[in-house]
């Protein structure tokens, strides 16, 4: 199992390590306390995706063990990198990129399962495109969580749409499957929470990729308890990080 510190964390605009293996699928799960959902996600992406797939799951040294339940699956087509120090969900999708070896990678946040019922269209979709978004807002998709969260979701998104443009409706999705060739043009910065996605699809748009949604439904998670949002205090700090997000991908687009 690799542990934090054999594998280190590259900033945006610096290039990954060559260890592609083409036709591999490179699924990358984000975990923090999801004991309870960990397993089944993991065991539906194998039983929907077509192989082969590898599982990357980066682990922030949940309490509840969730590392443990990966470990003790024992299936070489999972590989878990505990952290110990570091923290975040942007900077453990840039770990999982780093882990990765798939010509296609994929990610989502590892308290979604259901979407990965959407990832197989969305692999055909890839066959025509170079990064594809799970949207929530194309025709066709939805979001049947709180109605105070779809609110605010949609009210930002709107925002984004409006200040960023190139058409993307959902741009803080965090659900994507792309090519890996697409790392040449740019990388998630490794900090902060769901806010990176934000400013990751903007460049892919901005670097001249072709970007396009897939139409998924996002519901509220069968079990465990949203990261998102477990006070209101929270839930308005995320939506001030999100805007700001926004306005600085705008305002500071980088290279």
């Amino acid at each position: 199992m690799p542990e934090e510190g054999t594998g280190k964390v590259i900033p945006a605009g610096s290039p990954l390590p060559d260890r592609t293996v083409q036709g591999l699928i490179s699924i990358i799960l984000a975990t923090y306390d999801e004991r309870e959902n960990i397993r089944k996600s993991i065991e539906t992406i194998f039983s929907i995706i077509p192989a082969p797939v590898e599982v990357i799951v980066v682990d922030d040294d949940s309490p509840d063990g969730t590392w443990k339940v990966v470990e003790e699956m024992a299936d070489p087509r999972v590989v878990l990198v505990r952290r110990t120090r570091t923290r975040g969900l942007a900077s453990a999708i840039v770990r999982g990129i780093v882990e990765s070896r798939g010509s296609i990678v994929c990610w989502w946040d590892a308290d979604m399962p259901k979407c990965v019922e959407r990832v197989p269209d969305m692999l055909s979709a890839l066959e025509t495109a170079d990064v594809v978004v799970g949207s929530r807002y194309a025709e066709g998709g939805s979001d049947e969580r709180d109605p105070v969260r779809v609110l605010t979701s949609k009210l930002l998104n709107g925002m984004a749409t409006l200040v960023l443009g190139y058409g993307i409706r959902d741009y803080d999705s965090g659900v994507v499957v792309l090519r890996r060739r697409v790392f040449d043009y740019a990388l998630p910065e490794p900090s902060g929470f769901g806010e990176y996605f934000i400013g990751f699809i903007y460049t892919c748009c901005r670097k001249g990729l072709r970007v396009v949604e897939v139409p998924y439904t996002l519901t509220e998670r069968d079990r465990g308890i949203s990261k998102s949002s477990p006070s209101l205090l929270r839930f308005l700090r995320l939506g001030v990080s999100y805007s700001m997000a926004i306005w600085k991908a705008r305002l500071f687009p980088g290279d």
